[in-house]
């Protein structure tokens, strides 16, 4: 099998689970699905059951079958055929087969085999089917499907076609081929979209659960009935591109089996697409579109959409990157100065003008919305409060936020281990405790994402009972990360939260221990270029703020000069630049150098002093003041003098320096400038955090 088709597949499949999970948690909050809901399940079931038959995972393909099954009885006779107190059975099903499907995805995205066992999982689907049908619709559900001991005889009538289903298609395959069972159900999906309900039946009806029908299939081939000449007309050519086939002869309706023509029909081994699966066999055929469909136009509506590997679009930001740094060299060559250039300067112009364009197409087509990620915390939400007896609600704010697609694929596991820490530690365990703390007895958990121009800020906001100065103090201490006797600050001891073989819990569970901490949220977060901060008040819930930047590539930053070195600050940090005198400045015994601006009182960083360089000026009436802020933070920055502004390609700097902790120090990578030379992009929050740390 192509690793193209199963990466088709694998995406299919993983897009259908994310859809049914959606679909699941809104009827359980609802308790009951909407006729929507079970026409939406019964579609993404045949997909899945197709799609597997096709890929030859018998086992998710059976499991898909037995769902379905379930969901056309619920389909046929209305919800109210599953009592108000089996629904929460049927949820509890739905996403226990959801888990199962998910578990061997990702078995197959690792290589590892899949598993043989799932005699449970169908008990489970047929007692609940067994449950809302009553013994009369389950016997009438089984009467169509042809037994394993039970294949039709040769000289059975039944299978040339009936008075409904006259008009037949009679398939042999090639001889020795194997598994003609899945053969056959391959050749029920390439006609099945070509049919209204009740237009079409196959004998043996049941050949893609029943594997002893592929004896009966190699010895006396595989019958599809339609109900009009006109369909069979329609199917013969797709039943000729079917793989594996050998022959096939049109018949009518007789009482007596024709001899089989030879007419040899086209078999090539072509890939064949995956398409909605048959029906399940208790009732009559029903494609998933709900209408007659002519194969030309299958595709029509998807045209605008289209799959790319990440890898592409990596390939092409790296390229994009290196236009960028090349239109920079060339425009800015050491060779033209000095040189009055206007046509020159006029094309150079253009060159960037376009260069911007392509960088923001670029970066457009990586920009995906975190919707994705946050929905995927309400099933674990819904899944922790059952097993804890906790009752939380999450609250989802603005997943429309769009991000690229590195850096969501990097936070789903941090903020998945920040949402299952609010409901471990921070939900109060009983309810009496939030009632006697004046707080609603539901809890809450806020997922929210903002942008703020250069980053995104993701926050997770529990209300529970917050954090615990002397417990997370005392368990520092044990852990020996903090030192008894030292008297330190609510936000040191905050920051133990985030230290590496740190966890509040006493005990492990299937939710926390297992030696990962939020020091693994912090690492996965700094390593895309992010920051996380904790803030809490005992009894008041805590708040875990994430600050991601959009992109990892192309920014528009100030070059900026201190003695020989280079600098360069993102212009989106940038609020004002001005030249002030020494006699402006303010001098605070707490807070050191300061300036007023605008009736508030900032403080001032000297470059030159922060990183301890030996050139640079100390007048400031010689050098120049950039007042720069991110998120909450906004202090002025004193540098030697202005390069110029310069759209930069960020280059990650290598483990091997960040492990100095230099992020801390106010450096968030490097670039390359046009004549060649490296400038540091500076990172202005944690410059001026370091600098405060300093000062006390």
């Amino acid at each position: 099998m192509g690793n193209d088709m199963m990466e088709a597949y694998l995406y299919e499949m993983n897009t259908l689970l994310e859809q049914l999970d959606d679909i699941v948690l809104a009827a359980e909050e609802a308790k009951t699905f909407s006729q929507e809901d079970v026409n939406e399940i019964f579609r993404i079931m045949h997909t899945f059951k197709g799609s597997s038959a096709m890929m030859e995972f018998n086992t998710l393909m059976t499991v898909a079958h037995r769902i379905e099954d379930m969901f056309f009885i619920i389909r046929d006779k209305g919800m109210d055929v599953v009592a108000e107190n089996l629904r929460p059975e049927l949820f509890e099903l739905v996403f226990h087969s959801i888990d199962f499907f998910r578990g061997e995805i990702e078995k197959l995205e690792n290589d590892q085999p899949l598993t043989e066992d799932i005699d449970n999982i169908l008990a489970n689907i047929n007692r609940f089917s067994n449950k809302i049908q009553g013994k009369e619709a389950e016997e009438a559900a089984e009467e169509p499907a042809a037994p394993a001991g039970d294949a039709p005889s040769a000289g059975s009538e039944e299978m040339f076609g009936s008075d409904e289903f006259p008009y037949g298609i009679r398939v042999f395959f090639q001889e020795g081929c194997g598994m003609e069972n899945l053969r056959s159900f391959m050749v029920l999906n390439a006609v099945r979209d070509l049919c209204e309900p009740g237009q079409m039946d196959c004998w043996p009806a049941d050949v893609e659960t029943n594997p002893d029908t592929a004896s009966f299939v190699a010895e006396k081939g595989f019958f599809v009935r339609f109900a009009t000449p006109e369909l069979r007309d329609l199917a013969l050519p797709l039943v000729a591109e079917t793989g594996s086939v050998q022959e096939y002869t049109p018949f009518d309706h007789v009482a007596a089996a024709p001899a089989p023509a030879e007419a040899p029909a086209p078999a090539p081994q072509n890939e064949v697409q995956a398409a909605p699966a048959a029906a399940p066999a208790p009732a009559p055929q029903a494609p998933a579109n709900g209408g007659s469909k002519q194969p030309p136009q299958a595709q029509h509506n998807k045209e605008s959409l289209i799959s790319v590997n990440l890898s592409k679009l990596d390939e092409l930001q790296a390229v994009v990157g290196e236009i960028v740094i090349t239109e920079s060299m060339v425009t800015a060559s050491p060779d033209l100065k000095g040189l009055k250039l206007d046509s020159f300067t006029q094309a150079a112009r253009q060159l960037r003008s376009l260069t911007d364009q392509l960088q923001d197409v670029s970066m457009a087509l990586r920009m995906v919305a975190v919707s994705a990620t946050f929905q995927k915390m309400r099933r674990i939400v819904r899944d922790m409060s059952k097993k804890l007896g906790k009752e939380v609600t999450l609250t989802l704010e603005g997943e429309d936020t769009e991000v690229d697609k590195t850096i969501v694929d990097s936070i789903g596991d941090p903020i998945m281990h920040i949402v299952r820490n609010s409901m471990d530690h921070g939900i109060e365990e009983h309810v009496e405790d939030r009632i006697r703390a004046g707080k609603d007895p539901v809890g809450n958990i806020t997922l929210s994402a903002r942008h703020t121009g250069s980053e995104v800020i993701i926050q997770v906001i529990d209300d529970g009972q917050g954090a615990d100065d002397d417990a997370i103090l005392n368990k520092a201490i044990r852990q020996g990360l903090a030192a008894p006797g030292v008297d330190y600050s609510h936000k040191d001891i905050l920051n133990f939260l985030l230290m590496p073989g740190f966890s509040t819990n006493t005990e492990v569970t299937e939710f926390s221990g297992r030696g990962v901490g939020m020091d693994v949220v912090k690492s996965n977060v700094e390593s895309v270029g992010g920051t996380v901060t904790i803030t809490s008040e005992k009894g008041h819930g805590m708040t875990t703020t994430l600050k991601i930047p959009l992109t990892m590539a192309i920014m528009d930053g100030m070059e900026v000069k201190v003695g020989r070195s280079t600098f360069t600050v993102p212009i989106q940090n940038i609020r004002q630049i001005f030249r002030v005198t020494d006699d402006q400045i303010i001098h605070d015994a707490a807070r050191g150098e300061m300036i007023e601006i605008m009736d508030n009182f900032y403080s001032i960083v000297r470059a030159k002093e922060f990183y301890q360089m030996m050139d640079g000026v100390d007048s400031f009436g010689d050098g120049i003041l950039l007042w720069v802020e991110s998120g909450d933070t906004s202090f002025c920055l004193f540098v030697d003098e202005l390069i110029g502004e310069q759209q930069v390609v960020v280059k990650p700097l290598p483990g091997y320096v960040t492990d100095f902790g230099i992020r801390d120090y106010g450096v968030g990578g490097c670039t390359i400038l046009g004549d060649g030379s490296i400038s540091i992009i500076l990172e202005v929050s944690s410059i001026y955090a370091m600098a405060q740390s300093y000062a006390h």
